[in-house]
């Protein structure tokens, strides 16, 4: 056999074996048909940052999933974690346009006003995929055409529920400073404008101050409003990472006498903080319902169950008929319930710590 024919056979073999190699789905195509599961959609919550607040989110997510049978629909869903920004949404958002698997999403806006993000979710709507809020809701005047709905806290309400614990707590009224992440989220905007209006007249409103979801900025936050404002005797977390930060520095710095603490969600650091005497009242959000009812409506939504959508909104079209309000709880320490549970909104449940702790291992949560 010539020399060149014995090339040109082996040139053969080599060739048939490439072809089998990528028959077995050890190249890049082999994984992106593992990663698609055979034809299998994505539905995704897209969260605003890393907080353990969404730990209890992905809970509620995975029980949906399971009992609601998402894997017969041919569907999965996937908690999708964002960095904290508008731009790192922006840029995921992007990455779902150009993924076919993906048939729906719900996202936790970072900021409201984020023309960005509303003209990205506009894209996706027109493609096809179904889009909601959940958590916190983009502009409901100007940018409310780029989702179906919103499921989440009334968090105007929240906040007023946290406003009437300081004025229940502190009866002689005060001046409070309010720790955020950003300004600018809906529900940021909201629990801010509740606590105002909760608290009355007795209160003074000293500022706000955000953090931009770094943790250490948050801690730094509390210690210069501290140092900063000599009259300070309240301290109000707005999101949940706030609450153990507050307690940290006001222990840190000795002076938890002075200092009237309440806050949002319940975090497993606030729950200690709480245990520990070190926070007055939490709000407490629902995050478990939050992805469970967000993945229930993304299903009917990609599987035209108007029936579904209709036990949900059963309001839909009239105004804020597209809004799902999930739970409001307020928590308490067992040893000093200075709170009255009267004063609160009748829709609103009332927990000491103890009991709301059994809630969570009921649940099998950690935080909420």
């Amino acid at each position: 056999m010539s020399l060149t024919r014995r090339l040109a056979i082996l040139s053969l073999i080599g060739a048939l074996g490439l072809l089998t190699l990528g028959g077995c789905g050890s190249g890049p195509s082999g994984n992106n048909q593992q990663q698609s599961g055979g034809g299998e959609k994505r539905i995704i919550i897209l969260t605003n940052g890393n907080s353990p607040f969404w730990d209890a989110c992905r809970v509620g997510l995975q029980a949906a999933e399971k009992d609601l049978r998402l894997d017969k629909a041919g569907l999965r869903a996937v908690l999708e974690v964002n960095d904290g920004t508008p731009q790192g949404q922006i840029d995921k958002l992007r990455q779902f346009a150009s993924q076919s698997d993906i048939v729906a999403v719900g996202i936790s806006p970072c900021d409201a006003g984020n023309v960005a993000v509303a003209d990205l979710l506009r894209q996706l709507k027109n493609q096809g995929v179904d889009i909601i809020t959940v958590d916190s809701d983009i502009d409901r005047e100007k940018l409310a055409d780029a989702r179906f709905a919103f499921i989440g806290t009334d968090n105007l309400a929240g906040g007023r529920e946290l406003g009437k614990c300081l004025r229940n707590l502190r009866n002689d009224g005060g001046e409070y400073i309010t720790f955020v992440g950003r300004t600018g989220a809906q529900n940021a905007i909201d629990r801010i404008a509740g606590v105002k209006e909760g608290a009355g007249d007795k209160f003074k409103d000293l500022g706000i101050m955000a953090d931009e979801t770094d943790l250490s900025r948050a801690r730094e936050n509390v210690r210069n409003a501290i140092l900063n404002h000599p009259t300070l005797n309240t301290l109000v977390g707005i999101w949940s990472y706030n609450a153990p930060a507050i307690a940290d520095i006001v222990t840190r710095m000795k002076n938890r006498d002075k200092f009237t603490i309440v806050a949002f969600d319940a975090e497993p650091l606030a729950i200690t903080e709480v245990e520990n005497g070190n926070i007055d009242a939490m709000v407490v959000q629902n995050p478990y319902q939050m992805g469970y009812q967000g993945v229930r409506l993304l299903k009917a939504l990609v599987g035209k169950d108007q029936t579904t959508i209709s036990q949900m909104f059963p309001n839909l079209g009239k105004p804020d008929g597209n809004i799902f309000d999930t739970d409001l709880k307020v928590v308490v320490p067992d040893r000093d319930v200075r709170l009255n549970p009267e004063m609160l909104d009748k829709k609103t449940l009332f927990f000491k710590l103890s009991d709301f702790k059994a809630w969570l291992a009921k649940h099998n949560l950690t935080s909420s």
